[in-house]
C-alpha cells in the first residue's frame, strides 16, 4: 500500500501523528501497511515504558492512515479501537506496528495492527474500526 500522499496530509500541519513521532511506511501488499514509533519522552509512561495509550494511538492511526489510502477522497475515521499489551518496551527503543486489513466494506473497514519491539516481539494486538465517511474532507 502506498501512504506517501496520505503523509504528505500527515506532515503539511502538527497532529497527533507528528507529535507523536509516528513515521509511516509503504508496503508491497495493497491490504496492509506499516509505521514505527521511538520509545522516547513523547511515548512513555512515568516509570520509563511505552505508554498503552500511545500503542493505542499508533494502531489507530495506522489503521487511519491505511483507510485513507484505500478511499483518497473520503474522511475515515476511527470508531473503535480494543488492544491488549503482552510486553513492556524500554525507552530507547523502537517500535514497528503491522496493520492488515480484515474487512473492506463501503461504510467500514477493520484493521488487525500488532506491534513489535526491535527484537520482533509483539508488544501489543489491536484492531481497529474505522467509519468511511463519504464526503470530501475538511
Amino acid at each position: 500500500m502506498n501512504v506517501e500522499s496520505i503523509n504528505a496530509i500527515i506532515e503539511a500541519k502538527p497532529n497527533l501523528s507528528t507529535v507523536l513521532g509516528m513515521e509511516f511506511l509503504s508496503t508491497p501488499e495493497d491490504d496492509t501497511c506499516m509505521a514505527r514509533m521511538k520509545v522516547d519522552e513523547r511515548t512513555r509512561q512515568p516509570f520509563g515504558f511505552l505508554s498503552g495509550g500511545a500503542s493505542l494511538a499508533l494502531a489507530e492511526n495506522l489503521a487511519g492512515v491505511g483507510s485513507s489510502a484505500l478511499c483518497p477522497d473520503c474522511a475515515c475515521v476511527g470508531i473503535e479501537v480494543s488492544g491488549s499489551h503482552m510486553k513492556a518496551v524500554s525507552e530507547g527503543d523502537t517500535v514497528t506496528a503491522y496493520g492488515r486489513l480484515q474487512h473492506f466494506g463501503k461504510k467500514l473497514h477493520v484493521w488487525q495492527v500488532d506491534i513489535h519491539n526491535t527484537n520482533g516481539e509483539l508488544i501489543s494486538s489491536v484492531r481497529v474500526t474505522n467509519f468511511i465517511l463519504h464526503t470530501p474532507k475538511p
